[in-house]
């Protein structure tokens, strides 16, 4: 079970990176938008729809990748609380934190506005 200062930990990066992410990928969609990557987006020979489904993959993906490297140690962070106690992410994530935010009815679904897709959600538990 996830400590209090962990639980912030994942809804401050689910809301302040994921969403966040999310909303600019979108951004980009936009026609008016006429950034670099904006550019290169509607370069592709895709539609805009296909696009709005890939982004929370694409952007989730990458979340998971971070916090499976602080789940194996390769990547060793430590994350202060509001409350000023400094945690760090491997030792009290006990190897979890990846699996926290894309099992189903994790982080992803506790703290996020953004879409996502809940692949696990037909496993019994």
């Amino acid at each position: 079970m996830p400590t209090p200062e962990i639980e912030e930990f994942a809804r401050t990066l689910v809301q302040q990176v994921r969403d966040a992410a999310i909303r600019n990928c979108d951004a980009l969609l936009q026609p008016q938008a006429g950034s670099p990557a904006a550019r290169r987006w509607k370069d592709l020979d895709a539609k805009s729809s296909d696009l709005h489904v890939i982004i929370p993959d694409a952007v989730d993906e990458a979340v998971f990748g971070v916090l499976q490297a602080i789940d194996q140690g390769l990547l060793r962070l430590k994350y202060v609380s509001t409350s000023g106690r400094e945690v760090d992410l491997t030792e009290e994530g006990q190897g979890e934190l990846s699996g926290w935010y894309m099992g189903s009815g994790g982080w992803r679904a506790m703290f996020s506005t953004e879409r996502f897709v809940d692949d696990f959600a037909d496993l019994g538990g």
